[in-house]
């Protein structure tokens, strides 16, 4: 689907899908997801610029994503998106710096693209120049990740407390499994979104840097201080991301740790429950074998005396483990 935007008279227009009205030479900013060829063919004949495809944007290497074609930059980069429906991934998205618009090319909606949309739609001068739309819109970006870490972060710290205060407490069984299981969870959920989210991180670091080295022809004086601003907020989200990742690992140990010491506990159980049971047994096979000579058979004391020894045998044991303090 292409969507385009243009400043007309102070105001943005939004144009979805192709016309032949429209003159996307004119645009601003230029959205396709997931483009047909007839979308691709139209924005190159406007814009006289080659849009990448899908397979060369997932290309890694650094000289795929971030290159200079005359005038025009490319620049590709993995940004999170899906976090809200739980169904959160990673997908390529290409910024086609033009002269006189910007080209974004991708085949998935982060919810930073839909809120900068209506954004822009409020405040034109957002997308008063093709540069200043790139850099508001990665400021949008960062502003996303910042909630999604500070979220991630307070579900972490409720998960862990929950699993603590239940390992520490006196509870049911099921209780206490259920809030570790749910701790597991979250850690888990709060590992994979922070290396997602320092992955885009680390792709806008590479852009902006690569930017800022092409500063003098790409982006308009009223622009760069933009890059100093958003060069200074994706170092704080790494220092923060690295945080998260260091006290994930650091509480994922912990609950490991508690998990370990109840199977202990239970393994303990069994293994108090067999001793108890050995001398017992023991004197059950001794009364079971059937030889004709045992005086125990004819008294009519034995068959209680038996009962009581193997009751005595039983508690000996746990008797003896509760004074040396092992139950």
């Amino acid at each position: 689907m292409l969507t385009s935007y243009t400043l007309a008279e102070g105001r943005i227009v939004v144009r979805d899908g192709l016309s032949p009205e429209d003159d996307l030479s004119r645009a601003v900013w230029i959205d396709l997801l997931n483009p047909t060829a007839e979308e691709e063919r139209a924005v190159q004949a406007a814009l006289r610029v080659e849009i990448p495809t899908r397979e060369e944007m997932e290309e890694i290497e650094s000289s795929s994503r971030l290159y200079r074609e005359e005038d025009t930059l490319f620049l590709t980069a993995n940004f999170l998106y899906g976090v809200e429906g739980g169904e959160y991934g990673s997908t390529p998205i290409t910024f086609v710096l033009a002269a006189h618009a910007l080209v974004t090319v991708r085949y998935q909606t982060p919810k930073a693209f839909a809120v900068f949309s209506v954004r822009c739609q409020k405040n034109p001068a957002l997308v008063a120049s093709p540069d200043g739309v790139m850099l508001h819109l990665f400021e949008q970006i960062v502003d996303r990740l910042a909630d999604i870490l500070e979220r991630v972060g307070s579900d972490m710290d409720r998960a862990s407390g929950a699993a603590f205060r239940s390992a520490r407490a006196n509870i049911k069984a099921n209780k206490r499994d259920a809030d570790l299981r749910e701790a597991l969870l979250t850690l888990g959920q709060v590992g994979e979104v922070t290396t997602r989210a320092s992955e885009t991180l680390l792709g806008l670091t590479r852009i902006l840097t690569f930017v800022g080295a092409e500063k003098d022809n790409a982006v308009r004086r009223e622009n760069k201080a933009l890059i100093k601003t958003l060069v200074r907020d994706v170092r704080s989200l790494v220092e923060h991301a690295g945080v998260l990742n260091g006290k994930a690992t650091f509480l994922l140990d912990a609950i490991l740790g508690i998990i370990n010491v109840e199977q202990m506990n239970i393994i303990k159980t069994f293994t108090v429950v067999s001793v108890a049971l050995m001398p017992p047994t023991l004197i059950a096979s001794i009364y079971g074998m059937n030889f004709q000579y045992m005086p125990e058979l004819s008294q009519a004391w034995g068959y209680p005396a038996a009962l009581v020894a193997m009751m005595l045998s039983a508690l000996g044991p746990v008797w003896y483990f509760r004074r040396k303090g092992w139950l």
